[in-house]
């Protein structure tokens, strides 16, 4: 943070605005949240931006730990190390993960993390990903299979009521037992994903029309795009309404299938997500995801049978790749920050440069690298 004042001037940065290009500009910020030139209180620090990209502060919604602490089993220290690590690259809002647990364990966690007070320092948890324990045995991925159950809403809604409302998404596989009444009646107050699943396009379309508007880490553990089974990748694509998650770091997605997602979805509905692990901002070595040991090496971490077991690498990351994939910075950009925003419903508090938005902002070079991260 750049000034305890917090009223700031960005001078002749190269801004990602509103509408989503970049645009030559100054940016106003009064009182931690960007502000309209007329709007700006005169006693104000100067922060010089020539020939860096002003970009809203990342947001992502799928990490489940970095920096060797994990979100089910690290407690608020490792939660807060989590968050520190986070905002040193450039994520400024995130919602940490879970894994399949017994409902009293996740039942601690998401209290702990709807207790949690941070300050500057740390990136701001905005929500809290349930991923599990509602999903395919088929398509468990590294999700310990001895806690997968049917869709339970009473379940759920006391685990919403333990995180005080903090969960922002909930991945269902849509094939299980009870999915439909539960996406029906959980879609009140949380955002439906499904994924996890080996379902048809019969299945997951029908999970849209019950209230689903998510797709957890498009490709993984789900069946393949086929021509004459779609599956889930063909019933998202049918339905505007739906956001989907990709993650994007050269080792999870092909470039192709990365350039191609882009080129079916727009811009509007892809979320960059990182679905990082402990092992994310650490050293090759071993570590743990949902109590499963993973071992990292280089950019992949794999589970003692070859299964990959979340990413190590972190959001900006993804976002970089994915710009050296061939997808447009602006696509790129928007993906990682407005479009996870709005996929949970908190466009109108951050995910842009926009006045009266939270003023979270990372500054680059023209190769993306980072220089200065403001957070309020």
């Amino acid at each position: 943070m750049p000034s305890d004042k917090k009223n700031l001037i960005i001078k002749n940065g190269v801004v990602f605005t509103p509408d989503f290009t970049f645009k030559k500009a100054d940016v106003f910020i009064s009182d931690g949240k960007f502000s309209a030139a007329d709007k700006f209180n005169s006693d104000f620090e100067e922060l010089r931006a020539d020939g860096l990209y002003v970009l809203p502060g990342l947001i992502d919604i799928h990490t489940h730990g970095a920096k060797g602490n994990d979100f089910c089993s690290s407690g608020e220290k490792g939660l807060r190390k989590i968050a520190e690590y986070e905002l040193s690259v450039g994520v400024t809002s995130f919602c940490p993960t879970s894994m399949t647990l017994p409902e009293n364990i996740l039942s601690g966690i998401f209290s702990n993390a709807a207790d949690i007070k941070t300050d500057s320092k740390y990136s701001q948890i905005v929500g809290i990903n349930m991923e599990g324990p509602f999903l395919s045995y088929e398509k468990k991925g590294a999700q310990n299979e001895k806690y997968l159950k049917n869709p339970d809403f009473e379940m759920f809604k006391r685990l919403f009521d333990s995180s005080k409302g903090l969960i922002k998404l909930v991945t269902v596989a849509p094939e299980l037992d009870n999915s439909y009444d539960f996406i029906k009646k959980a879609s009140d107050y949380s955002h439906i994903s499904l994924g996890h699943t080996s379902c048809s396009y019969e299945e997951a379309a029908k999970a849209f029309r019950s209230g689903a508007d998510h797709v957890t880490h498009l490709f993984n553990a789900m069946n393949p795009f086929l021509h004459r089974s779609p599956g889930v990748l063909g019933a998202s694509f049918d339905d505007d309404s739906v956001f989907v998650e990709l993650i994007s770091d050269g080792v999870h997605v092909d470039p192709s299938a990365v350039r191609a997602v882009f080129k079916l979805f727009g811009d509007d509905r892809v979320v960059l997500i990182s679905d990082s692990m402990e092992g994310a901002g650490m050293d090759d070595g071993q570590y743990e995801l949902g109590g499963k040991k993973v071992t990292k090496t280089g950019s992949k971490a794999v589970l003692s049978d070859g299964t990959i077991a979340g990413s190590v690498s972190n959001l900006f990351e993804c976002m970089k790749k994915a710009v050296s994939f061939g997808i447009p910075l602006e696509y790129a950009v928007k993906a990682a920050t407005y479009n996870p925003a709005k996929s949970i419903g908190i466009e109108n508090a951050v995910g842009s440069v926009s006045p009266g938005l939270k003023a979270d902002a990372v500054l680059t070079d023209k190769n993306l690298n980072i220089v200065k991260v403001i957070h309020y």
